[in-house]
């Protein structure tokens, strides 16, 4: 069966394998090589989709990445469901299932086409306007129906089964887009011997090549040259060639993200990814992603049938595919001329060619009228008809004046070219306005690239090849490379893109009743863009977010210049004074398994254990998460659910003894002769007296004078320090440091190490914690007076070496066991089988932060929030009273930083000790205060303690400190639970026990 459309004098898929897809249930047959929309526009199919807003019936405006219109859901299978696939990427296999998006119950009979009847009623901005009363309905009304109408197509609901791949690459030069400026630039700068990456979004590389029928380089015509010149590039060692490959997005210092459709386009992809992630570091980026063409906004510019007259080239002289029988052409420049005559080459009659121009002229224009093609120039087209496709369209003067129906049954149309500046505006590169030709060029570079071709605003092929040529040598150059290219091409063409228009045709959407459409995704017309202005809006910026121009899929390729022309217009002002919309990332959709990979499930962020792991699974432990770390929580035993368990282990701790795996704190070594004087810049306490052998307890603070991390530090040797971080903390502590060192104190001799996977930590806590551990040290006099709380030692333990802290996160009297990772194992055996002997348990995170709650220690990150001082958690004692200098001294003396009312950490109780507070509640001092209350602070620790057989709290409230033994008020949605401000220390006050 062949497709009705299909000409045999055209195209370059003659002798492809014939495979058949079905839309939306009906099946069709096609060529391998077709994309969806070929394919379809080849079975004269052009209702591919329905808009967002009105639901207007639409077809397929483009041939590549800039559509808007022809969205499709892909189905592979019940778990393979893609939504908004463009059907112009699209590359059609055996037996692919795709279905149109946006419509019930059918693409053609779609209900929701009731909005375009009610249009008046969602003009630009209505979504600001209305849902706003009763106010009752938002909840139940308004947002469940905004929410279902959301979108476009539908979300797949089950786990993605395909896999992703992703790779690094370096490269001496990228060059993006494989046209004729991106293959004339990676030829001469690979024969450089430079190292070299090309990328093409298509299948096949040659760009405007596909279409374009005049043109020759090096004496052969352009798509032949574009086929063998990628073919010698692919065979060169130094150079890598990605089709298929879309460069998304532009990064810092040169890296470029680049997602390559693997398989999409295989019907029986095997074991091959479905895509793979490009993360590609460049010294020299030469972008060469041509340009766009622009629509012509008139009414009824958006029937299907009426498209780009590029893409009418495409499906034509690559596809072999005619769009239409009896077609029209409406253009503002010399391009269209160059569709007509192809088509008409091809045995398609041209009804006319309407040109805004008044005396168009050019080999192009001649060869038309010598076809018999009829030329009406000066004229625009005032409306286009039809229902489910274009049936006629009315023409008249650009003036105004009477109207001539011309029956039609497909529109070309072309308002000119747009450079595509995505990539280098995501470069942080300057566009610059060119008022002669009205478009928005590269001007101030941010990195190191170029742009050439089209993209640059180069509108000649010859032009075209030579600056390409001489980029890519320079790039090359510029990167490294020695050799000289020698390549020289001729390149030329009977082909113009001259002439050209922005914003509406004459008379466009200015008073009719029809809609002309600027951005055909989201249905905004011109009257919407100038309702925008009328309504106050004076930066591009905001007319777009007022109108939702350019916010589509399409990221405005085919919007953005006509919506910023038709603003400036209504504004009076030229279009750079109104400014131009930001290019973000990523250039065209990137699915989230191209960006994840392999990252998911067990993947899907790294995963770090403990030393310990092993021993703590065979006791049992429940884990928890806590950051990449596997922390034991707690170690239920038979019958014991969590908070069992943890009250016997809070309870055990203090009678006996707990082993504790402590291996996550951040320990870094700082070593030199100016260690010292290095701490002191770093913390707040004082260290240069601190003997060796000894530890303190120290606060980091940020510039500004909040803490930022806090830990215990261990003197070994006069240059040398053992420094703990919270885990959270370690990486960012090391970072601070090493930042200081070699920024503001580069002076200071001192080295800087990470030991964090170096040292394995077993905590012992408790009464018999000496009694436990005694038996295994050798060389360390353990006795109260050789080594008092808060001293370290060196020595050994079951025969290893070891730094022995005498400290406590417990109030009890505490040792903490380093240990060289390699032989945690064996050490955690031997403390374990001592603690049995005296009756010594395990205890995890859940319990250790009660334990600690019940003397008031405080963890950074949650007793503190980033604004809280020493002052304010009660550590001022930690700061050096006859200190001069160290980070966050200044920000300490700010006056708002010593005012009264500051929120200060208290302790809490709740009038029923039975209550357990919500960490986060917030508290208030009187709860009968009308609503908005005024919130005096909220609770940062809360849990209930077995040790002091109540519930307990930490909070941080507005002048805490002089509140002490008042009653305040914590507001919950079902009561309001009265508590009393007491002290941060709930058990053992005076501390005895940390001495045993």
């Amino acid at each position: 069966m062949t497709a009705a459309f299909r000409t045999a004098t055209a195209g370059r898929l003659k002798g492809a394998k014939a495979v058949r897809f079905s839309f939306d249930g009906a099946s069709y047959p096609a060529l391998e090589g077709d994309t969806l929309a070929s394919a379809l526009l080849a079975n004269g199919v052009h209702l591919m989709g329905r808009s967002f807003k009105y639901h207007r019936p639409r077809g397929v405006l483009s041939a590549g990445a800039e559509e808007p219109n022809a969205l499709v859901g892909i189905h592979r299978d019940a778990a393979r469901q893609t939504p908004n696939v463009r059907a112009t990427v699209q590359e059609v296999y055996d037996g692919l299932t795709a279905v149109s998006q946006n419509r019930w119950p059918s693409l053609a009979f779609d209900i929701g086409a009731v909005n375009d009847i009610a249009s008046p009623m969602f003009s630009a901005g209505f979504y600001y306007k209305t849902f706003m009363w009763p106010k009752a309905a938002w909840k139940s009304v308004y947002e469940p129906n905004i929410r279902a109408a959301a979108g476009l197509g539908v979300a797949p609901d089950k786990a993605d089964p395909d896999h992703y791949s992703s790779r690094y690459a370096h490269c001496d030069v990228l060059v993006l887009g494989a046209g004729a400026a991106g293959l004339a630039a990676a030829l001469a700068a690979a024969e450089t011997g430079a190292g070299v990456i090309l990328v093409d979004e298509q299948a096949q590389a040659g760009g405007a090549l596909r279409f374009e029928q005049g043109a020759t380089i090096d004496g052969a015509a352009g798509w032949d040259w574009a086929q063998a010149t990628i073919a010698k590039l692919a065979a060169l060692d130094n150079v890598r060639v990605l089709t298929r490959t879309t460069a998304f997005g532009y990064y810092a210092q040169n890296l470029v993200g680049l997602v390559e459709r693997v398989s999409d386009h295989l019907a029986s992809p095997g074991d091959l990814p479905r895509e793979r992630l490009w993360q590609v570091r460049a010294k020299r980026v030469i972008l060469a992603s041509g340009a766009i063409e622009r629509h012509m906004v008139f009414d009824g510019n958006d029937k299907p049938g009426v498209m780009l007259a590029s893409a009418a080239r495409t499906y034509l002289n690559h596809y072999g595919v005619l769009v239409g029988k009896n077609v029209g052409v409406f253009t503002a420049g010399d391009s269209a001329y160059a569709a007509a005559i192809d088509l008409k080459k091809a045995g398609a009659g041209i009804a006319a060619i309407v040109d805004l121009r008044d005396n168009p002229a050019g080999p192009l224009v001649d060869e038309a009228r010598k076809l018999g093609i009829e030329i009406l120039s000066g004229r625009t087209v005032a409306k286009a008809s039809g229902g489910l496709r274009v049936s006629s369209i009315s023409v008249r003067a650009s003036a105004g004046g009477p109207e001539r129906s011309i029956p039609v049954d497909s529109l070309l149309m072309s308002a000119g070219w747009t450079p595509s500046v995505h990539l280098f505006s995501q470069s942080r590169g300057k566009v610059a306005f060119d008022s002669a030709t009205r478009r928005f060029l590269p001007g101030t570079y941010a990195q190191d690239c170029v742009s050439v071709g089209a993209c640059a605003g180069t509108d000649t092929l010859a032009d075209t090849v030579k600056e390409a040529l001489a980029a890519g040598e320079k790039a090359a150059k510029a990167a490294g490379a020695a050799k000289v290219s020698g390549t020289k091409l001729k390149a030329e063409t009977t082909e113009s893109w001259a002439g050209g228009m922005v914003g509406a045709a004459p008379g466009a959407g200015s008073g009719s009743t029809g809609k002309a459409f600027v951005d055909f995704q989201n249905d905004v017309t011109a009257k919407d863009i100038r309702q925008a202005v009328h309504e106050g809006m004076r930066s591009i910026e905001h007319v777009k977010r007022f109108t939702t121009n350019g916010m589509a899929t399409d990221q405005g390729k085919t919007s953005n210049i006509h919506g910023l022309a038709i603003a400036a217009e209504a504004l009076g002002k030229e279009m750079p004074e109104v400014g131009l919309t930001t290019f973000r990332a990523p250039y065209t959709p990137v699915t989230f398994g191209a960006l994840i990979g392999h990252a998911k499930g067990k993947l899907f962020d790294p995963t770090r254990r403990t030393p310990f792991h092993a021993q703590e699974e065979k006791l049992g432990a429940v884990f928890e998460d806590v950051g990449q770390w596997k922390r034991a929580w707690y170690y239920p035993r038979a019958g014991e659910d969590m908070h069992a368990a943890v009250n016997r282990e809070c309870a055990t701790v203090r009678k006996a003894a707990g082993i504790f795996d402590a291996s996550t704190l951040g320990k870094i070594e700082i070593v030199g002769s100016d260690a010292a004087k290095f701490m002191e810049l770093m913390y707040t306490n004082p260290w240069e007296k601190l003997e060796p052998g000894r530890c303190r307890y120290g606060i980091m603070l940020r510039e500004d004078g909040f803490i930022y991390d806090d830990g215990v530090v261990g003197r070994l040797a006069a240059d040398r320090f053992h420094v703990t971080t919270t885990t959270g903390g370690a990486a960012r502590v090391m970072n601070h440091m090493e930042d200081y060192l070699q920024t503001e104190f580069p002076h200071l001799d001192v080295w800087l190490t990470s030991i964090s996977e170096q040292w394995a930590v077993i905590a012992v806590q408790g009464p018999n914690a000496r009694k436990i551990i005694e038996p295994l040290v050798e060389g360390i006099d353990m006795s109260d007076a050789a080594m008092p709380h808060m001293s370290v030692r060196e020595g050994k333990i079951c025969g290893v070496p070891t730094r022995l802290f005498r400290m406590s996160f417990t109030g009890e009297r505490g040792f903490e066991i380093n240990v060289p990772a390699d032989y945690a194992e064996a050490v955690w055996d031997a403390v374990w089988a001592e603690g049995q002997k005296h009756g010594a348990c395990a205890y995890g995170t859940e319990a250790m932060h009660i334990l600690r709650a019940e003397k008031g220690y405080i963890i950074v990150g949650q007793d503190t929030d980033g604004t809280v001082t020493p002052q304010d958690a009660g550590l001022d004692w930690a700061i050096g009273k006859k200190k001069t200098d160290f980070v966050g001294i200044r920000g300490l003396k700010r006056p708002d930083l010593m005012a009264k009312g500051r929120k200060q950490l208290v302790g809490l109780k709740t009038k029923d000790p039975k209550v357990v507070l919500e960490e986060g509640a917030q508290i208030v001092e009187d709860p009968k205060q009308p609503i908005p209350m005024k919130m005096i602070g909220h609770v940062t620790s809360s849990y209930w303690s077995e040790n002091c057989g109540r519930s307990i709290a930490l909070a941080l409230v507005a002048g805490g400190f002089d509140r002490t033994g008042q009653t305040l008020h914590v507001p919950m949605p079902d009561r309001t639970i009265e508590v009393e401000v007491v002290g941060q220390v709930f058990f053992d006050e005076k501390g005895e026990r940390l001495h045993g």
